[in-house]
């Protein structure tokens, strides 16, 4: 019995060592066959991530990869789709992902990358937040001229107060009911701040515009049509700013929110091979490298170095990060009775005083 089990072992090393990578003599392993597809259904713009999918196609020319970009409430309702669901679902919608997945969607992930990735930017195994990025004020640069530029939520809601002359219709910021990640960042804003609501007020009395992206924003800012924007994701905005030289982004110094890209497999991805293999490149050493020193996202992971890493974020803003947390409270926010409650209350603060 033992020199068969001796003789057993001394096989399945041989077949180890002369059979393709991820293979194993069962079969494969979660890894994507040859000439295979992978449907990533994404609220990321593909500029933004590219270096990252372009690492991961150079590494796998055997997936054929299909990366759709829409925005975050479309991302919902391609996840739901029953009859074509994706294999990989990437949202900034952080209370939709959530929600996803306690309806079932994802399947949980087996790997090494999942084991030694950090508690609070994952949920069960199923769900990961990939990236950091802070949630921060844009603003052109003439806006200096005519008043001083804010760096808190205070000074943002005394230039609304004292400077509306100068700012009426050219503030801009997420509309909560086309975007998921402007009311996930509204909803996140009244757990910090009790003058939330006071903001709000003051932005509809300055005509506040609204917008469904942060590009939109971007562009807004540049060609004049706004000079000030709240709320925007921060990745964009640093990465906009580096060719557009009018625009200044500033980090709130009172607190700054942490947003997270989440990205899960899909519990029904007609590729799972593939949809594994990408998101464990996500989460590997190697991709939060790529992230970390070719895109603005900022990597999670405390072992890779760049200019954007989640580390380097900490030791130049402190202690005002506020990191929203992938938990059970996110499954609030997408409650059909609170939404509306919000949305409401929103709505009526919006109006009082732009009537």
């Amino acid at each position: 019995m033992r020199r068969r089990l001796h003789v057993g072992l001394i096989l399945a090393l041989w077949l180890s060592l002369w059979l393709p990578p991820g293979l194993s003599p069962g079969g494969p392993i979660g890894v994507a066959q040859a000439d295979e597809k992978l449907i990533i259904e994404a609220a990321l713009d593909r500029q933004i991530v590219d270096p990252m999918l372009a690492a991961f196609a150079a590494e796998n020319p055997q997936i054929d990869l299909d990366y759709r970009d829409r925005s975050t409430l479309e991302v919902d309702q391609r996840a739901r789709d029953h009859a074509k669901p994706p294999d990989v679902v990437i949202s900034s919608a952080m209370p939709w992902q959530m929600a996803l997945s306690n309806e079932g969607l994802a399947q949980p992930l087996e790997a090494p990358e999942v084991d030694q990735w950090p508690a609070w930017a994952k949920w069960r195994d199923e769900v990961f937040g990939f990236t950091f990025e802070p949630v921060v004020i844009a603003y052109r640069l003439e806006l200096a001229s005519h008043m001083p530029p804010p760096e808190t939520h205070r000074d943002l809601l005394d230039l609304l107060t004292h400077y509306r002359q100068w700012l009426d219709g050219r503030v801009v910021s997420y509309s909560p009911r086309d975007s998921g990640v402007g009311y996930t960042l509204l909803q996140q804003d009244a757990r910090y701040t009790p003058r939330m609501w006071d903001l709000i007020a003051a932005m509809g009395a300055a005509n506040v515009q609204l917008e469904p992206t942060t590009q939109r924003m971007l562009e807004g800012l540049s060609d004049g049509r706004y000079w000030l924007g709240y709320n925007l994701l921060g990745s964009y905005a640093l990465l906009w700013a580096q060719t557009h030289p009018d625009i200044i982004v500033q980090v709130p110094n009172d607190y700054s929110l942490v947003l997270m890209r989440m990205a899960f497999v899909h519990r029904d991805a007609p590729h799972p091979a593939a949809a594994r293999r990408f998101v464990r490149f996500l989460l590997s050493q190697r991709g939060q490298h790529i992230l970390a020193g070719q895109t603005p996202l900022f990597s999670v992971r405390d072992d890779v170095i760049g200019p954007y890493t989640a580390q380097r974020l900490r030791d130049q803003v402190g202690d005002h990060l506020y990191p929203i947390p992938i938990n059970a409270t996110l499954l609030a926010f997408v409650d059909s009775l609170r939404r509306q409650a919000f949305l409401r209350r929103w709505d009526r603060e919006i109006q009082i005083l732009s009537e």
